[in-house]
């Protein structure tokens, strides 16, 4: 399996799950240059790994990291963040 194969080609934004636990879940999330996933906020601790490409992350803190291959955040709860993708970026989100 190749998480590229999850992904809808047409989507500017992707997430798809990939793994699943009755403790937590990692998700496979791809966004496409120039586009942005959104402002949201994860409900539990989570880590964030960008598997490559290049990409900024913001929180409502004032955090602001440029991520690329093989950077990882972890995510506090109920804070509310987004990411910016300058270049085709893909991640893993993996929540407990």
């Amino acid at each position: 399996m190749n998480l590229e194969e999850l992904h809808n080609v047409d989507k500017s934004v992707s997430a798809v799950p990939v793994f699943k636990t009755k403790n937590g879940t990692t998700v496979s999330i791809k966004i496409k240059a120039g586009e942005q996933l959104k402002e949201h906020i994860t409900k539990v601790p989570a880590l964030l790994l960008c598997l490559n490409g290049k990409a900024v992350f913001e929180n409502e803190q004032g955090l602001k990291e440029h991520l690329s291959g093989g950077d990882y955040l972890e995510l506090e709860p109920m804070v509310k963040h987004w990411i910016n993708a300058i270049d085709e970026s893909n991640f893993l989100l993996i929540k407990s």
